[in-house]
């Protein structure tokens, strides 16, 4: 049973996401994007993301990072915005709102091979245009979740995202059940995606932008122990609700005798793709989770 807290705060939701829905894609994502740039940094979180900056590139001056956390900002409120049209966006449009691939060539030889395919990103751009993208290439793949502590909005999150991908798709909740479940998946011929950009605490130590982080393995893992091809993608926006969806050559894992020197170097090389596209537009990624190690932090917090 739900209780009344979580039913209003559900209904505050629905509200929100119909008055969004109702209207045009790029006015949404404006009005998201505008609204979240001007009230974000006064939230405190905004202190994390200015510090992550700061340990990933420290030669930006404070008037820089500021620019880039409102990026940030305006990224993320353009995301939320842009939720419930993203399954109606169409293909290819000359102007307007829209999305269309660059690196197509990489999803159909991907397709053509037969293989298990894990698609691996991170929250750059509007990641939720990926799953109902490749989808559409006849690909559709499974992902992990993190569940949202109220369960009716999590019902409706899911909703929507059923909704974008045209069809009914597992999600596994992060932890090893869902590992378990994901394996099953891949070993059945399915495909997953990942996104892989965030701290995990039981995961392995690889770099990201010359720092320890600790980062999850299971891309690694299940690319080795299943034969999958890894296709590496994130999103890149050239205007309101007009998305880009930038893939990368796949990667073909080989592995070798030493299983964990491979899961490492495969890991690694996940971390210096994404920090590429990272450092290739920083306002598109989401800075405001802590990424790296807290000791790190609490130096910054006597030294800086």
């Amino acid at each position: 049973m739900t209780s009344i807290p979580h039913r209003a705060e559900a209904l505050l939701v629905r509200v929100l996401l119909g008055w969004l829905r109702i209207l045009p894609p790029a006015a949404a994502s404006t009005l998201g994007g505008s609204v979240a740039r001007h009230i974000g940094p006064l939230i405190p979180v905004s202190k994390v993301a200015d510090r992550n900056l700061q340990l990933a590139m420290p030669q930006l001056t404070r008037e820089e990072r500021g620019s880039i956390v409102k990026d940030c900002w305006e990224n993320l409120g353009r995301t939320v915005a842009e939720f419930p049209h993203v399954g109606r966006l169409k293909q290819n449009t000359p102007t307007g709102s829209g999305w269309r691939v660059d690196g197509s060539e990489y999803l159909e030889a991907a397709r053509a091979t037969g293989r298990p395919v894990i698609f691996f990103s991170g929250h750059i751009g509007n990641w939720e245009l990926m799953p109902p993208v490749v989808a559409r290439f006849g690909m559709p793949f499974a992902s992990f979740y993190r569940a949202a502590s109220n369960p009716i909005v999590d019902s409706i999150i899911h909703a929507l995202r059923r909704r974008a991908m045209r069809m009914d798709v597992p999600m596994f909740p992060k932890g090893a059940r869902g590992a378990r479940s994901a394996l099953k998946h891949l070993s059945h011929g399915g495909h997953l995606g990942v996104l892989g950009d965030q701290k995990m605490n039981d995961g392995i130590e690889a770099s990201l932008f010359g720092r320890p982080a600790m980062t999850a393995s299971a891309t690694a893992v299940f690319a080795l122990r299943h034969k999958a091809l890894i296709v590496t993608g994130h999103v890149r926006r050239e205007g309101p609700a007009r998305l880009v969806l930038v893939v990368d050559p796949p990667i073909d894992p080989q592995p070798t005798e030493n299983r964990q020197a491979d899961v490492l170097k495969l890991t690694q090389q996940l971390n210096d793709r994404l920090q590429e596209w990272i450092e290739q537009e920083p306002g598109s990624w989401l800075w405001l989770h802590r990424r790296w190690a807290k000791a790190l932090y609490r130096n910054m917090t006597t030294t800086c």
